[in-house]
């Protein structure tokens, strides 16, 4: 009698572990195929790196233009003023040292500069599509919008090579001509089309009314870009514009209402109404430019989650300037950092930069801070945040 029931039970067990043998086989087999499937793609060599886009991303050409970005800006990493508008280095930055290049000189400067290894159009205040007078007329904003830095683009390819072939000098400080198709092209712009529109009073229906004129623009240049032989393309969304103290401090945002966080919700929502519509236009691109890797890259959760957990991430007073001076985010628009006034017949600098920026995310209520830039970056390095999710070195692989 114990036999008879001792046996179908055993066999039920034995039918159990099977079962679940064949689920770990499956469920292993799947995981180590999209590994291989992922370990299987080569490493990306790209031996130049060629940047579009605004401060986010200017390594010193509005400095080189027009004298900007002065002291405290590079006190943490470069201990000088280095023509970024952050305390020390920034996305663009830890990318090139990742894939194991030169920090890019900025087009327009003149002293100093090596091309050889790509070249940065990005300027602070740029705009996809071109400022008009009012704008210009704000302030802040600047005359080398997207279309004018591809001009530039499209100039340094074409001269760039004729002065190569001289020999000397050229040959160690400009590119070698099949590095314009190997290179990676890499933007981080938009931000300041949506920020233009608030310093023109523009109501946040009339923001984004136009952005899909902006989001046609920027098609443009990718497709001009892609004419001049580039195929591996990195294209970072843009951030939460309603957590910046530039933007919470307008008049115009004063009373708009505030999310958990303590940024203004209908900023941050016309931020991601443009991401959608980017995100949307990469697909439009893949579909267009069939040799094209492109890479859409979502640093504004990455950014948005600084502002709303900084304390997790080990960050302090998430929207507070680091570098400014006075009102509730150490932010004025009339006294930058780095800022001095007259005291009687004497300079005083009031806009002093904070005693730590290593634990701040703001830098000076428009930039992050070199902390931030370096915690964003390792974030996205992997490709986690990326759509296909790609690392970066592997954005030369088109996604299938």
């Amino acid at each position: 009698m114990s036999k008879l029931i001792e046996t179908p039970f055993i066999t039920l067990w034995l039918l159990i572990l099977l079962f679940l043998s064949q689920c770990s086989f499956i469920i292993t087999y799947s995981s180590s195929y999209n590994d291989s499937k992922s370990s299987s793609l080569r490493h990306c060599k790209f031996p130049a790196i060629f940047n579009f886009g605004d401060s986010n991303s200017d390594t010193g050409g509005l400095s080189a233009a027009f004298g900007q970005a002065g002291p405290p800006s590079g006190m943490t990493y470069f201990h000088h003023p280095a023509g970024r508008y952050s305390d020390g280095r920034l996305i663009i930055d830890f990318i090139a040292k990742k894939l194991g290049l030169e920090y890019l000189s900025a087009y327009l400067d003149s002293v100093g500069s090596n091309f050889s290894h790509g070249a940065n159009f990005a300027t602070a205040g740029s705009t996809i599509r071109a400022p008009n007078t009012t704008l210009r007329q704000a302030g802040g904003f600047s005359p080398f919008s997207l279309d004018v830095q591809f001009t530039q683009f499209n100039d340094f390819h074409r001269r760039s090579q004729l002065f190569r072939n001289k020999g000397g000098v050229y040959e160690t400080v400009l590119p070698r001509a099949e590095y314009f198709s190997e290179a990676l092209y890499t933007f981080d712009i938009g931000q300041n089309d949506l920020a233009g529109g608030y310093f023109r009073n523009l109501t946040i229906d009339q923001v984004k009314a136009n952005v899909p004129d902006v989001l046609a623009q920027f098609k443009t240049i990718i497709k001009y870009v892609y004419d001049q032989g580039g195929r591996s393309f990195w294209i970072h969304n843009t951030g939460p514009v309603g957590c910046l103290p530039y933007i919470m401090d307008l008049p115009i945002a004063r009373d708009a209402p505030l999310d958990k966080a303590g940024c203004k919700i209908p900023y941050n929502e016309v931020a991601m109404f443009f991401n959608r519509g980017l995100k949307e236009t990469v697909a439009q691109l893949r579909k267009e430019l069939n040799l094209a890797a492109i890479t859409y890259v979502d640093v504004y959760s990455l950014k948005y989650s600084l502002f709303s957990q900084a304390k997790q991430h080990g960050f302090e007073e998430p929207l507070r300037a680091c570098c400014g001076h006075g009102g509730k985010y150490n932010y004025n628009m009339h006294v930058g950092c780095g800022g001095k006034v007259k005291i009687n017949g004497k300079e005083v600098l009031i806009a002093k930069p904070c005693e730590n920026p290593s634990v701040r995310i703001c830098w000076d209520g428009v930039h992050y801070t070199e902390a931030a830039n370096k915690w964003i970056f390792d974030k996205i390095v992997d490709g986690s945040f990326s759509d296909p999710p790609i690392p970066l070195n592997m954005a030369c692989h088109r996604n299938s």
